[in-house]
C-alpha cells in the first residue's frame, strides 16, 4: 500500500466527490457526513507519509507511469521535506474548515461538498506533482472549485470577486503554460525527445536571456497566487466575499501554492534568471510586508484586516526563500505552515462572530470579553501566534527568516537592510492585531445586540482546539519539522548554487546525458553553499538562529 500511498491520497477525495455527485440532494445529512468522513480518512492516510526517510533529499513514495510516450508526459509524483508539511497542512485544514462552516451553507449543499472535495484533491496533486504537465493540470483544476465557492456561496459582491480572482489567476497561468511549452521544446531540440519531468528539465542549461523571460512567466503566475505586492489586489475581495470555509482554505493552503511554486519549479529550473531577479523580489517582499501591515491597520472590516495580514506574512516567506540560506529556507517552509494554522484559525473566528452578528465592522463590537469569554481567550491566543509571540508557532518561523536574510550572501549588502525593514513588519503586526483585539473585546458594551451573544459552541470548539494545540506544539517543539526538511533544503540550496557556478552559457552535449527514461548530469563544480549558510562576518546572528531552531550553536 505504501508504494501507492500518494495515488490513494489523490484518488480518495475525487472518489468521494463522485459518491456525492450520485447522491440525491435531499440527503443533506448524508452528504455532509460522507464529505467530512472522506476528509478525515484522507487526514489519517496522509500520516503514512511521516514514515518516509526524510534524512535524505530523495523523493519519498515516488510513482512514475508513462501516460503519453510520444510527448514525454508521465504520471510522476513524490514528496520530500519541502512538500511534506504542506501536504499535511492541506489534509489537516480542509476537514476542519468544512466541519466548522457547514452551518453557514444552507443552499446547494451537494455542489458545495463536491467543490471542497475537488479542491482538496487538486491542491494535493499540485504539491505531489513532479511532471510539469501534471502540475499544470492540477494548478488549473484548483481554480474551478474556488471560483465556484466564491461566486455561488459568497457575499453580495461575490460575482465581482470571483471574476477578479479568475482573471488574475488565468493571466499568470497562460503565460506559465507558454513558458512550459517553450522549455519542453528546448529539451526536445537538445535531446531528441520530449519530457515534462522536472528532474530532466532541471538539467537544461539555458542562456541568461531565455532564463529571465521564462522565469518571469513562472514568477508572475506564482506571485499572483502568493499574492505578492503589487499583484495582491484580488485577495481582499476574494476573502471578504468568500464563505468561511472558502476563506480558511484559500488563506491556509491555496496561497501556499504560490510560494511552493517558486521553490519547486521557478528557482530550480531557471537559477540564473532567478538569481538576477532575487534582490528585486526580496524588495517586493519587504514592500509587501510593510504595505500589507499598514493596510491591515486601516481596516474596519475584521475579515479584510486578516486578508491584508496575509499579504504581509507571506512577504516574510518570500524574503526567506530568496535568502538562499538554510535558516531562511527552513523558516519560510515552517512559516507557510504557521500562517496556515494561525490565519485559518482567525478566519474561523471571524466566521463565528459574523454568524452571530452578521457584521464584521470593528465599530459594531466592544466589550465582547464580558459575554463571550471563551471566544475572547481563543482570539487572543491566535492573535499572539499571528504577532509572533515567543512560545507560539509564529515566532520561530519569522525569526529564522529574518536571521537568514541578515546572513544571506545572495542578497549581499541588501540582506541586513531587508532584515531590518522586515522586522518593522513584526512591530506593525502587533499594532494592527492588538488594535483589533482592543476594539472587539475590551471596553464597555455599547451595542445592545452584543449583550446576549452566545459563546463558542461545541462544534466551534472542536474545530478550533486542534489549531490551538498546534500553535503551542510548533512554538515549543519545532525540531521534528525542521529536521525533516533539512536535507531537502540543503540540497535545494546546493543545487541552486552549483547551477549558478556553471555560468550563463549555452548547453552542449557534454552537459546532459540521457539514460533511458531518466536523465543524469555530469559532475558539477564544488558547492560554495558553506559561505551562504555560514557567514563568518555575522557569527552571533547564526549562533542565535541555531539555538532558536533547536540545534547546536
Amino acid at each position: 500500500m505504501s508504494q501507492h500511498l500518494i495515488s490513494l491520497l489523490l484518488a480518495l477525495p475525487l472518489f468521494a466527490a463522485l459518491v456525492v455527485l450520485f447522491t440525491p440532494r435531499q440527503m443533506v445529512g448524508f452528504i455532509r457526513g460522507i464529505t467530512v468522513l472522506a476528509m478525515l480518512a484522507e487526514l489519517v492516510a496522509s500520516f503514512g507519509l511521516l514514515d518516509g526517510h526524510y534524512e535524505t533529499a530523495a523523493m519519498q513514495f515516488p510513482e512514475r507511469h508513462v501516460l503519453v510516450p510520444t510527448y514525454g508526459i508521465t504520471y510522476s509524483v513524490g514528496v520530500d521535506g519541502i512538500s511534506l508539511w504542506l501536504v499535511l497542512l492541506t489534509t489537516f485544514i480542509t476537514p476542519l474548515a468544512t466541519y466548522a462552516s457547514w452551518t453557514h451553507i444552507g443552499t446547494k449543499v451537494k455542489e458545495y461538498a463536491i467543490c471542497l472535495l475537488m479542491l482538496e484533491g487538486a491542491m494535493l496533486g499540485a504539491f505531489f506533482a513532479l511532471d510539469l504537465f501534471i502540475f499544470y493540470v492540477f494548478w488549473e483544476l484548483m481554480l474551478v472549485p474556488m471560483v465556484l465557492i466564491i461566486g455561488i456561496w459568497g457575499g453580495v459582491q461575490r460575482i465581482y470577486a470571483a471574476v477578479k480572482f479568475f482573471l488574475f489567476t488565468m493571466v499568470g497561468s497562460v503565460l506559465m503554460l507558454v513558458a512550459i511549452l517553450y522549455l519542453v521544446a528546448q529539451y526536445k531540440a537538445q535531446t531528441g525527445h520530449y519530457s515534462f519531468e522536472l528532474a530532466e528539465l532541471k538539467l537544461l542549461l539555458l542562456p541568461l536571456k531565455a532564463q529571465l523571460w521564462l522565469f518571469a512567466a513562472f514568477a508572475l503566475a506564482f506571485a499572483i497566487k502568493v499574492p505578492m505586492f503589487p499583484f495582491h489586489t484580488w485577495l481582499p475581495d476574494a476573502h471578504v466575499q468568500a464563505p468561511t470555509g472558502g476563506s480558511v482554505i484559500l488563506a491556509a493552503v491555496l496561497l501556499k501554492l504560490g510560494t511552493y511554486g517558486f521553490l519547486r519549479f521557478a528557482m530550480p529550473l531557471f537559477p540564473s534568471g532567478s538569481h538576477r531577479m532575487g534582490p528585486f523580489i526580496a524588495g517586493l517582499a519587504v514592500t509587501g510586508i510593510i504595505y500589507g501591515a499598514y493596510c491591515a491597520w486601516q481596516q474596519q472590516d475584521v475579515k479584510k484586516l486578516v486578508a491584508y495580514s496575509s499579504v504581509s506574512h507571506l512577504g516574510f516567506v518570500m524574503l526567506g526563500i530568496y535568502s538562499i540560506t538554510s535558516h531562511g529556507l527552513s523558516g519560510s517552509i515552517l512559516q507557510m505552515v504557521n500562517h496556515g494554522i494561525s490565519t485559518g484559525a482567525l478566519f474561523l473566528l471571524v466566521g463565528v462572530i459574523y454568524e452571530r452578528r452578521h457584521t464584521r465592522n470593528l465599530d459594531e463590537f466592544g466589550g465582547l470579553a464580558k459575554v463571550m469569554p471563551a471566544y475572547a481567550a481563543v482570539f487572543v491566543i491566535v492573535t499572539m501566534s499571528s504577532v509572533g509571540l515567543p512560545t507560539t508557532n509564529g515566532f520561530i518561523g519569522e525569526f529564522m527568516i529574518l536571521a537568514g536574510a541578515f546572513m544571506s550572501a545572495h542578497l549581499g549588502i541588501s540582506g541586513p537592510l531587508c532584515a531590518f525593514l522586515g522586522a518593522t513588519g513584526v512591530i506593525l503586526a502587533a499594532v494592527y492585531m492588538l488594535h483589533a483585539v482592543l476594539k472587539m473585546f475590551w471596553g464597555p458594551i455599547t451595542k445592545p445586540e452584543n449583550e446576549g451573544l452566545p459563546d463558542l459552541t461545541r462544534r466551534e470548539g472542536i474545530a478550533l482546539a486542534p489549531l490551538l494545540l498546534l500553535i503551542f506544539y510548533i512554538g515549543l517543539f519545532p525540531g521534528r519539522m525542521l529536521d525533516s526538511m533539512k536535507a531537502s533544503v540543503d540540497t535545494f540550496a546546493s543545487e541552486y548554487t552549483n547551477k549558478l557556478a556553471q555560468g550563463d552559457r549555452h548547453p552542449t552535449t557534454r552537459d546532459i546525458l540521457v539514460v533511458g527514461p531518466q536523465t543524469a548530469a555530469l559532475p558539477q563544480p564544488a558547492s560554495p553553499l558553506a559561505r551562504l549558510d555560514a557567514a563568518p562576518r555575522k557569527p552571533a546572528v547564526r549562533a542565535v538562529a541555531d539555538v532558536v531552531a533547536g540545534g547546536a550553536p
